[in-house]
């Protein structure tokens, strides 16, 4: 299948472009102008890369137009529920934009490739106890304003399907996590934390924020999986959770992965990495995609974050 990847050489992105080419399609990666290619590293000589700016509608209309995709894979966009309280506006203008133009050039090249649209478990937001395990009927209540871009995003591939009969999937992932993830998500901070440490580069002490909170945590590599699946089988109009449908503290997350340090470490808190708006328990109720797809989680979480842990040391240097 000739598949389109926007945000390609993100931490997803990358993912996915591996794991489509090894299922034998031919992989277009959307690139944004100017950003690293790094990711995509191993694999950049298999695929076409396009590098560009959804924001630009006529360039937009000119690469979809280009590559003629059977399938569309739609990650780009910013992705950080706390940035999103610096810059709300730009947040919002970027996802809802950058989609907007993409749907536009797919119409006006009389393409009918399946689009699969990632939203969000951020598009739940202030869930309440008796709501959880969370599905797809959970209202949304987003709590911040990349929820809300997510909820916009969610919406307007709904209504493209209803309107013009656009072959939307969406899909709402629980937190992924594992190598290659940017500084700014709790895994990748917790394991560059430990990495510095054990290269020597900062003191024997990790700060944190909240570690009462609990999140349902799934390997990068089985949701982008579950992304393809998603396309291949995914009911187009449809909404799918995905995620592990277990819950894990943050401080357990810390615990391993402190485990799995050469180093003593002293943990302490650090009021600056608290979230304004942090939600007690978010936990994917998968059941939806698992029986359309028959998809399921293979890797373990200790495995997850070992793999992390192992990225970061190589990233700062750690001898082997």
């Amino acid at each position: 299948m000739r598949v389109l990847v926007t945000g390609a050489s993100g931490f997803a992105g990358s993912h996915l472009c591996e794991h489509l080419l090894a299922q034998g399609d031919e992989v277009y990666a959307l690139c944004f102008s100017g950003c690293s290619t790094e990711n995509l590293l191993g694999i950049q000589e298999h695929i076409e890369v396009l590098s560009g700016d959804l924001l630009d509608r006529e360039w937009t209309a000119r690469a979809v137009a280009e590559v003629r995709p059977e399938a569309v894979y739609h990650l780009a966009g910013l992705a950080s529920p706390s940035a999103s309280f610096a810059d709300p506006a730009g947040t919002l203008a970027n996802n809802i934009l950058a989609q907007v133009h993409l749907f536009q050039a797919i119409l006006k090249a009389g393409l009918d490739p399946v689009v699969l649209v990632i939203g969000s478990s951020e598009e739940y937001g202030m869930v309440r106890p008796e709501e959880v395990p969370i599905d797809e009927d959970t209202p949304l209540r987003p709590a911040n304003p990349y929820g809300v871009s997510k909820v916009a995003q969610d919406f307007l591939a709904l209504q493209y399907f209803i309107s013009h009969r656009l072959r939307t999937v969406r899909v709402r992932p629980f937190n992924h996590i594992g190598p290659r993830q940017a500084l700014g998500f709790v895994t990748a901070d917790f394991a560059h934390q430990v990495a510095s440490i054990e290269a020597g580069r900062q003191p024997p002490v990790i700060r944190v924020g909240n570690l009462e909170a609990r999140r349902d945590f799934t390997d990068v590599r089985d949701m982008v999986r579950a992304y393809a699946l998603a396309v291949a089988l995914g009911e187009p109009g449809e909404v799918y959770n995905i995620g592990s449908d277990k819950g894990h503290a943050i401080g357990e997350i810390l615990d391993i992965l402190l485990s799995l340090s050469r180093v003593q470490v002293r943990v302490e808190a650090d009021p600056a990495r608290m979230r304004s708006v942090d939600i007690p328990l978010l936990v994917c109720d998968s059941r939806r995609f698992r029986q359309r797809t028959g998809w399921q989680p293979r890797i373990p979480l200790e495995q997850t974050l070992r793999d992390t842990l192992d990225y970061w040391r190589e990233r700062v240097g750690v001898p082997r």
